[in-house]
């Protein structure tokens, strides 16, 4: 398991290096920078000194370099150069409430797709099955842009506890949540639904079903590790694409995460806190999956003697 864990590191690594290659030059071929904006009216030979003290004067390929030495000598990710504050102080402060909201977002997805598929499956070819798999076909099929203004105008201006956007009340985080989470929810009932057909259609399944066992029984007692090891699996990348997909969620509802600082990045062309936050997400992802492996390697132990 050791050799799997750093053979798994040694991937996460070369993962890290081609994002770092791919986000660096396509933020470095954005036309114009920082300082060039109409808005700003900086006269050339301003925009020349500020361009330089931020490191931006040398060639495309020595910043290139230059980047990760300071990562690794100095664990610094840049400085902003439309907040003139340090990238990780950005990402420190944001960081927080595109967490909570990835965090209450998987609940629910686990929440609502583990029982539905697992429902879909024992209850194979009939309306119950026909109808969790419709209403999962529907999550898939609509984009949270959609469902986040369809909650706004049916439950938060109707019910007066919940409001239509923003953040600091314990309720503010439930309609974002399922806005975020409707879509993961819908890709686990249908996963979970095939795996846990594939375990209930195995001898040993039936033959437990031959001794007189209760379905509820077989499917906790027996089908459910098995069946729930490709979720497991899943689960760890939805994770991270939950917290880094959250943006437009954030955008839609107010809240003050990392979506808003990227979006704004981008717009001001601020090349340091694009980067930045590009990686960051990339190593949570890079971990989150290494995390999810671990997880489907202790339930299953034929795949714990495999990579070991």
């Amino acid at each position: 398991m050791l050799k799997y864990i750093l053979q798994r590191l040694l991937q996460g690594l070369l993962v890290m290096a081609a994002l770092y290659t791919i986000v660096f030059f396509l933020v470095g071929w954005m036309p114009g920078d920082p300082f060039s904006s109409n808005e700003k009216n900086i006269s050339p030979e301003v925009r020349e000194n500020m361009k330089k003290a931020w490191g931006l004067d040398k060639p495309l390929w020595q910043q290139y370099l230059i980047y990760p030495k300071n990562l690794i000598t100095e664990g610094s990710l840049g400085v902003s150069t439309e907040k003139n504050r340090p990238v990780w102080d950005i990402i420190l402060q944001s960081f927080p409430a595109s967490l909570i909201l990835g965090v209450s977002a998987l609940f629910i997805a686990v929440g609502i797709g583990v029982p539905i598929g697992i429902l879909s499956a024992t209850k194979k070819n009939t309306a119950i099955d026909y109808g969790g798999m419709a209403i999962a076909m529907i999550g898939i099929c609509i984009p949270s842009f959609i469902i986040g203004p369809v909650l706004q105008l049916t439950l938060a201006a109707k019910i007066p506890a919940l409001k239509i956007a923003g953040w600091g009340h314990p309720l503010d985080i439930i309609l974002p949540s399922i806005t975020l989470g409707l879509g993961t929810a819908a890709y686990l009932a249908r996963l979970t639904r095939g795996s846990m057909l594939e375990i209930l259609n195995q001898d040993y399944i039936r033959t437990a079903k031959a001794k007189g066992l209760k379905t509820f029984s077989v499917v906790i007692k027996h089908a459910l590790r098995g069946g729930l090891l490709p979720s497991v699996a899943f689960i760890g990348p939805a994770f991270a694409a939950l917290i880094s997909g959250s943006f437009i969620v954030e955008t839609i509802f107010q809240v003050p995460g990392m979506g808003q600082h990227f979006v704004n990045a981008a717009i001001k062309r601020d090349p340091f806190v694009l980067r930045g936050v590009v990686l960051f997400y990339g190593l949570l992802i890079v971990f989150m999956n290494l995390a999810a492996d671990l997880i489907a390697a202790a339930l299953n132990p034929r795949i714990r003697l495999e990579k070991t």
